[in-house]
Formats: C-alpha cells, structure tokens, sequence
C-alpha cells in the first residue's frame, strides 16, 4: 500500500478543500488523463485498486503515471468508545484531491483502449471524474 515513509507529525487535523487545484491540473507525462471535477479525500486503497484496474485492463501495455499520493493520515477512535481520553490512532492514509486535479496519466495505448481503462479506475475511486486528452 502507499504510504509515507516519514511524517513530521503522527496526527493530522482534517482541514477544507476548497478551490480550484492550480498545481497538478496539466496533463504532464502521458496523453489520456483521469481529471476529478470535485474535492475528496482518496484513500490508498482506492488508489490502488484504481492503478490495478487500469493496468489489468491495458494488458500492461503502454505506461500509467500515478499524480496523487496518499500523505495525510486519518485517525479513528475504536467502536464502542466513550468521548474524550484524546484523538484515536492513525488508521489509514488519505490523498486530498482538489477540483481540477489530474489523477492518472497514460500514454502507448489507443483512445478508446484508455477511455475504457479509465473509466474502469474511475468506478474504483470515490470522486467524480473525467477523461481529457493532451491537446
């Protein structure tokens, strides 16, 4: 699974994803593209099970390049606990995806071949997205 090697601090409070993401919003690497057109926090899971569905899918021809990475860890208290005694401990790893931001990259496979692909990634993942191509 992805995850940080190292962390400054263990715990992280949840914050807001608001706006627009002005960094990773370009198709850099490859020529088809998976875009979100709204926030969410993805977890690594889903992350995973995306690249394994696109990659599965294209039969490991061409390339995929993954533009998100789960940094921000994601507390839990366990079941049936009373309030208070402190925050839980750290459960799982989390990407913040702003709107506009570029997920997966491909390139070497035909058009509809990445649509296809891409769209079955999308079902893996817990925002909506779309499919957009390098100009």
């Amino acid at each position: 699974m992805l995850m940080p090697k190292k962390v400054k601090y263990r715990k992280r409070q949840k914050g807001r994803m608001r706006g627009t993401a002005y960094r990773g919003s370009t198709i850099s690497f490859g020529t088809f593209a998976l875009q979100a057109i709204e926030p969410a926090l993805v977890t690594q899971r889903q992350i995973e099970a995306a690249r394994v569905a696109l990659t599965r899918h294209v039969k490991r021809k061409g390339k995929v390049w993954l533009r998100i990475f789960p940094d921000k860890p994601v507390s839990k208290k366990p079941l049936e606990t009373r309030m208070g005694k402190g925050k839980g401990s750290p459960e799982l790893w989390v990407a913040r995806v702003k709107k506009g931001r570029i997920l997966y990259e491909m390139e070497g496979v035909t058009e509809e071949l990445a649509r296809e692909a891409l769209l079955l990634a999308s079902h893996k993942l817990s925002v909506a997205t779309r499919f957009i191509t390098k100009k």
